[in-house]
């Protein structure tokens, strides 16, 4: 293996983890940015009004996401990675 090609490699596995928590930290950020105004705008500080509303749409975000998440995985490890340790 020539170091173009484990660059090559590292670099769409870079990016498949790009695609991969792109939906999580995209609500993750909604909803702090949500929750901040919300919590501005009323001068309600609990620290638990952060926390759960994200958690729960991560999570639910997850869960819808994750059939994306495993076809990107396996795409690239069936497409890069396996090609690779079978020498061809």
């Amino acid at each position: 293996m020539t170091q173009e090609i484990l660059f090559d490699v590292l670099r769409q596995g870079l990016w498949a983890s790009v695609l991969i928590s792109t939906p999580l930290l995209g609500v993750a950020l909604v909803a702090g940015v949500v929750v901040g105004l919300f919590q501005a705008l009323t001068s309600v500080q609990e620290a638990t009004l952060t926390f759960v509303p994200k958690a729960g749409l991560m999570i639910a975000v997850f869960w819808a996401s994750m059939s994306f998440m495993s076809a990107t995985l396996v795409s690239f490890f069936t497409d890069r990675v396996v090609p690779l340790i079978a020498g061809s």
